[in-house]
């Protein structure tokens, strides 16, 4: 069983690039389950076609603690038999969520939610990692293959050696690494050949380059991945892709993230960053 994080920044669409990926692998007969690590709850709607599921850390909560749930409560089957599961967080402004994911975690291993003919548990975390809490799913040595939603944009590509540096910190005392980078395109000037770049420096791949298309909204709108959505379209074939390559993916690495300043002159060297502007 391969155990999956997927990190990135805020609003980079690491949610939708993941339930996508996921549903392409269910589509080709692996059998999956999704765990979100967002107190939002928003990473298993498209394969379970609603707004969202109830959380383990609502519903522990509603129950009096985790111990008084029935597995049954907050483990879903969506489309193609993935299984779905959300951690949920505190309440607002009490607590960390990075603990609820950690609680959720061990309460889904716990009660028979890793059965032996599954092939692939995808973590979706939020955001970065420069939160300790976030950092669970590999700080707790339960994701050993870290992939980086990112793109062409300054932020996202902070966030993604931000990333790199939380992998690089993990790897040392356990066997985490990083599996590649995914560029989910915002049609930035020169984004493959940009982020082509930030993987080497890395020292990692771009496993694959998603095109922008507007059929991903589409069928967001619906609550559907694109795979289930449109099935013959074109952009589910580079979901398609990414599965695969992910599922063949042999090149794990201990990444080597840069100083900010050599981030700053990699966006100089593709003209998105001028002297002037870091000087400043």
């Amino acid at each position: 069983m391969r155990q999956i994080a997927i990190y990135g920044k805020g609003g980079i669409g690491k949610s939708t690039t993941t339930q996508n990926a996921v549903a392409a692998l269910a589509e080709a007969g692996h059998h999956c389950l999704i765990v979100g690590c967002d107190p939002k709850a928003d990473s298993t709607r498209l394969i379970l076609n609603r707004k969202a599921q109830s959380t383990v850390m609502d519903m522990a909560r509603e129950k009096g603690s985790v111990e008084d749930l029935e597995i049954e409560e907050v483990l879903l089957e969506g489309f193609a038999g993935i299984k779905c599961a959300e951690s949920g967080g505190p309440e607002p402004g009490v607590g960390c969520a990075g603990r609820g994911v950690i609680t959720a975690i061990n309460f889904l291993e716990e009660n028979g939610a890793y059965t032996d003919d599954l092939e692939y548990v995808f973590y979706d975390v939020l955001g970065d990692v420069v939160c300790g809490g976030f950092a669970m799913p590999i700080r707790e040595g339960k994701a050993r293959e870290i992939y980086i939603v990112t793109s062409g944009e300054m932020m996202a590509m902070y966030a993604a050696n931000n990333i790199a540096r939380g992998v690089l910190k993990y790897a040392q005392s356990g066997g985490v690494r990083l599996g590649g980078l995914i560029c989910n395109a915002r049609n930035v000037d020169k984004e493959y050949e940009l982020i082509e770049e930030l993987a080497r420096r890395l020292s990692t791949q771009m496993i694959h380059f998603l095109p922008r298309d507007n059929q991903v909204q589409r069928a967001e709108l619906r609550r559907m991945t694109v795979i289930q959505y449109s099935a013959e379209h074109k952009q589910a074939d580079e979901y398609r892709t990414l599965a695969k390559k992910i599922a063949d993916n042999k090149n794990m690495v201990i990444p080597t993230p840069m100083t900010m300043d050599e981030l700053e002159e990699l966006l100089m060297a593709f003209g998105l960053l001028s002297g002037e502007e870091v000087a400043a």
